[in-house]
């Protein structure tokens, strides 16, 4: 491994069937209100919202319902989850839902006690907040962003055309997480495979990169090789608890910052993909789907020993008489047979996207640098041209 690193992540997690009655422990740490954060209105229907309810009350919460978080959380949500909490003197956060509740959560607690407008200050000028934080809690009812075990907020601006995420640091990471792998039982499929691919390619994003013999990516091996086998059973049989569970297990320590330590990463697929979310409004795992390949087979020559070893240690390719190009490109073509058995979406076309579109989402990409070759702005639309 190269480099120096700290590491530290504060989220106490909770995991397993009667991991919600841990709200009992964490609630009385905090203050009296309690801004209640959701989405759509699913665990009204599943019944976890009741469960919810009951131990907010029975722990004494003023609870101030907000619901109705969007999959992709706007930046008029965000304002409207503020004027809530300011108007309540809410005293503590508590997200029951998916990556976007976990995320909308984080946004609004740093946006409660800002002076200045939250857009501008966090997702365009990318600033840290210097204000009063208030405390995030998560209930976990869908997998994939990792988001209840960091400090990643991504917010969309539709006027602006733009999806931007940004990644705060200790303070902002939720308090605690709760994991019950059955409240995802009853996720409809394409939002169970879009999770499930928005996991592996968080892994992908700090696999593809480096070329020293970093712990890191071994790690990284194991907790693909888990999802791949865990996906293929889950997809069969929805309610496999042994399945669900390594897959929410895996969705948190794909992006808990631990895999990413001690190398550089790429997060160009999730640039590419968050920037054709802002113009489809498309599920943040499909738009990942889209680009993937494309992108990979792009810039493979750049790192084609790690594309090589991806191959033979993941997908158990045999390299025996053949040429790096070939194991590498056999291990693409081994991914792409999974992604269209999971019934990922394949191209851009599916989500919305058009031609007319691709010159405005080349331009809201944001180029990154830590993978085998930084994309000029050419190179993105030659990607998203070939992404359609």
């Amino acid at each position: 491994m190269l480099g120096n690193f700290s590491y530290s992540n504060p989220t106490k997690l909770y995991f397993g069937e009667e991991s919600l009655c841990s709200l009992n422990e964490e609630l009385p740490k905090y203050g009296k209100t309690v801004q209640l954060i959701y989405g759509g209105g699913s665990i009204k229907k599943n019944g976890i919202y009741n469960q919810v309810m009951r131990l907010l009350k029975d722990n004494g919460k003023v609870v101030v319902e907000d619901g109705g978080v969007m999959p992709n959380p706007t930046v008029e949500k965000l304002r409207e989850g503020v004027q809530i909490a300011r108007e309540n003197h809410v005293d503590f956060l508590l997200a029951v839902g998916g990556g976007s509740c976990c995320d909308y959560a984080k946004a609004v607690s740093v946006s409660v006690h800002c002076d200045e407008d939250p857009w501008e200050k966090y997702y365009i000028r990318f600033e840290e907040p210097d204000c009063e934080i208030v405390p995030v809690g998560c209930v976990l009812t869908m997998v994939g962003t990792g988001s209840e075990m960091n400090g990643g907020a991504v917010i969309t601006n539709h006027d602006q055309k733009l999806k931007i995420g940004h990644v705060f640091g200790d303070a902002v990471m939720p308090k605690f997480a709760i994991l019950n792998p059955k409240f995802t039982f009853t996720l409809p499929k394409q939002q169970m495979v879009a999770g499930i691919y928005d996991i592996f390619n968080h892994i992908c994003e700090q696999y593809f990169s480096g070329e020293d013999d970093n712990t890191s990516d071994y790690i990284s091996e194991a907790l693909m090789k888990s999802v791949i086998h865990s996906s293929r059973i889950a997809i069969r049989n929805p309610e496999d608890y042994e399945a669900r569970s390594n897959i929410m297990w895996a969705a948190t320590w794909a992006l808990n910052t631990l895999v990413s330590r001690g190398k550089s990463t790429d997060w160009m697929v999730h640039m590419l993909g968050q920037a054709v979310g802002a113009y489809t409004d498309a599920t943040h795992g499909m738009t990942l789907s889209a680009v993937s390949l494309p992108y990979y087979r792009y810039i493979m020559p750049y790192g084609l020993s790690k594309f090589c070893r991806f191959a033979v240690n993941v997908w158990e390719v045999d390299p025996a008489g053949k040429a790096d190009e070939q194991v590498a490109r056999e291990g693409l073509s081994c991914m792409e047979v999974w992604m269209k058995e999971l019934g990922l979406t394949m191209n851009l076309h599916e989500l919305g996207a058009t031609e007319e579109m691709l010159q405005g989402i080349a331009n809201g990409t944001f180029i990154m640098e830590g993978g085998y070759k930084v994309l000029n702005h050419d190179e993105v639309l030659e990607i998203l041209k070939n992404s359609l």
